[in-house]
């Protein structure tokens, strides 16, 4: 998945929207379509108009990236806020209210009818991400500003190692302004948590040892103790040695960032900890989001915000269940194809303990992965053109997470290139337990997380000309995990996973996909607990139950996000379905891929309509000919 941060936690208007979903886009397809089909006036007009409109969204992207230092950085802009945080308020949640409300004012005067079809369906979808975060203010208390998956704790760090460059001296001085505002930034985040505590707010129980030893990583080793540098040490010393600046200026530098790091960076991180281990008294066991004031209402929002869809809970929940009884059928085929003998749980658990499908967990083992996994993606790029006609520009690579955070992240995930080139796309996979990273499922993760998944959607959405900012750096999770999981099941089609055992775990990965949809739905609308879903998945995949216990930890502070994979995959799957029986002979697996890339994330319903315009033309040139 994307490296994702929970919009209603704060990083900030944009840059939520840099790195989640922008929210479902149910109901106005016919809108959307309206739009582009009714414009009145000459085309000059239209031109004109659309220009303005343009002009707008760019203003008004342009405004929410500014008004978050953090979305600035994410988007390589270095300014006067580069050494800053965004600040966690009630107070910045209503200024972040009144701007939306102001630009929502701002382009309905717009008149869609007026616009030429592509600037109609960004003021369409604009103006329904504005209605869903107007209406979701009064969701936005109903999260955990720390947890395992994307805390503010975690993501201080990761900010500054991963996004916060050093190409100058200013840049440096800004890094350590950033370590020097971390005090503040986390008495904002105590009062945060404060507030969501009075309403009943608080995580489950497991979650305060997970955040607290991840706390204790970032302040451990030097300058805080002896021992090896510390990870936010290193990463300073690291990137002010690579300046051309004289060794006084360097060990001026390296003398200020120690000083912020002791007396800052870790006492803010201690008294983080004790304020921690208070509140972890007043956690309990109950999981689901049930628990939560309205929570009910609140899932189902979220739902419909993540998949874009209508399905209610139920619905989702009997998906699942279908999509794993039939994986299952096609793992008995491969069991016969490889000459097993017992039952699929046998099967599992040979998968799941045989040597051969794990690299040792070792130095060398890992570097073995690594290296392995940069191979599957080189081939993968080599073969690009067979599939589409539009690629990034940006380069990618392969990286292990970080010491400090492996204990607790996911499997594995995806970050983004900086928009102007200067950091290339990034996946990572997640080496802590080797165990958790068979060798069977690397291809699979390869592709979903690398090429062609993630990376081409990303990269390429970021890359587009023509199409407004807040599209091409938008998220709609059911779009892009939706196309995530479908590219791990095309390279089959291209004679990939040749070895059957590879192709096992490509259904091991879409299984894992499908016990989402019947586990998410269990724990935050079935009432079941944190055992009961770590049970599920062991009974029901061949994954390590390492796997099964991160993955329902992710679930239990990360409501409905996982629904939003095997819903994409399948809308994805039958649109390809639709488009090739319409077509016939006349589908071009390359042109549908570009359909699909050409104007960014988009809402299922609204994808949907973009594949039946795609059709309708295609017949339409055909009986041309």
């Amino acid at each position: 998945m994307p490296n994702t941060y929970n919009k209603k936690n704060k990083i900030s208007l944009i840059a939520a929207s840099l790195l989640l979903a922008l929210g479902s886009a149910s109901s106005f397809t016919a809108q959307a379509e309206t739009q582009g089909t009714a414009q009145q006036g000459t085309a000059q007009q239209v031109t004109s108009e659309s220009a303005k409109a343009n002009a707008l969204f760019e203003t008004q992207f342009m405004e929410n990236v500014m008004a978050s230092p953090i979305s600035q950085t994410l988007m390589g802009i270095k300014g006067e806020d580069y050494g800053k945080w965004d600040e966690i308020s009630e107070a910045a949640d209503a200024r972040e209210l009144e701007r939306a409300k102001r630009h929502l004012a701002e382009l309905r005067a717009i008149d869609a009818n007026a616009l030429d079809s592509q600037t109609a369906l960004s003021l369409a979808l604009a103006l329904q991400s504005l209605e869903n975060e107007i209406a979701d203010y009064k969701w936005r208390l109903h999260n955990y500003p720390v947890n395992q998956m994307y805390g503010v704790h975690s993501l201080t760090a990761s900010i500054l190692i991963n996004q916060h460059t050093v190409d100058n001296l200013d840049d440096a001085k800004a890094y350590i302004s950033r370590l020097n505002a971390v005090p503040k930034r986390f008495s904002e985040l105590k009062d945060a948590l404060e507030l969501r505590a009075a309403k009943g707010i608080i995580a489950p129980r497991f979650v305060f040892p997970l955040v607290i030893n991840d706390s204790r990583n970032i302040i451990k080793g030097e300058p805080f103790e002896e021992g090896e540098d510390s990870t936010l040490w290193a990463d300073f010393k690291r990137k002010v040695d690579a300046l051309n600046l004289d060794a006084t200026t360097k060990e001026n530098l390296f003398s200020e960032a120690k000083l912020a790091l002791n007396n800052a960076v870790k006492p803010a991180y201690d008294d983080l900890i004790v304020y921690l281990n208070t509140l972890e008294q007043k956690a309990d066991t109950r999981d689901g989001v049930w628990k939560l004031p309205d929570g009910n209402d609140f899932y189902n929002n979220a739902l419909k915000r993540t998949t874009t869809t209508d399905m209610d809970a139920i619905a989702i929940h009997e998906l699942g269940l279908k999509e794993v009884a039939r994986i299952h059928n096609e793992m008995r085929d491969i069991m016969k194809e490889v000459g097993f003998k017992g039952s699929l749980n046998d099967f599992f658990i040979f998968m799941r303990n045989d040597e051969q499908f794990y690299y040792p967990d070792t130095d060398d083992g890992k570097a073995a992965y690594i290296n392995d996994a940069k191979a599957l993606i080189d081939n993968m790029s080599a073969r690009l053109d067979e599939v589409f006609a539009i690629k990034p520009k940006a380069g990618l690579i392969v990286k292990p997470v970080e010491s400090f955070r492996e204990k607790s992240a996911g499997k594995a995930f995806y970050d983004q290139p900086a928009p102007d080139g200067s950091r290339p796309g990034t996946y990572y996979a997640n080496l802590y337990s080797m165990k958790a990273m068979p060798k069977y499922q690397m291809e699979a993760l390869a592709y979903h997380e690398g090429l062609p998944g993630h990376h081409m959607q990303i990269a390429i959405a970021q890359e587009l000309e023509g199409i407004p900012k807040f599209r091409r750096f938008g998220r709609y999770t059911a779009y892009v995990e939706g196309w995530g999981l479908y590219t791990e099941f095309f390279p089959r089609e291209m004679g990939l996973y040749q070895d059957p055992y590879s192709n096992f775990g490509r259904l091991a990965m879409e299984l894992w996909r499908a016990c989402r949809l019947v586990v998410d739905t269990g724990i935050h609308a079935k009432k079941w607990t944190r055992e009961q879903g770590i049970a599920y998945y062991k009974e029901n995949t061949p994954n390590a139950e390492s796997d099964a216990v991160k993955m329902v930890e992710r679930h239990i502070v990360m409501p409905s996000q996982a629904t939003a994979y095997k819903v994409g995959m399948n809308r994805i799957l039958d649109l390809r379905a639709y488009a090739q029986k319409s077509l016939g002979d006349a589908f071009d697996i390359r042109e549908f891929h570009t359909l699909l890339l050409k104007n960014g994330p988009l809402p299922l319903d609204v994808l949907e309509t973009k594949v039946q315009e795609w059709v309708k033309d295609s017949k339409q040139q055909a009986a041309k000919l």
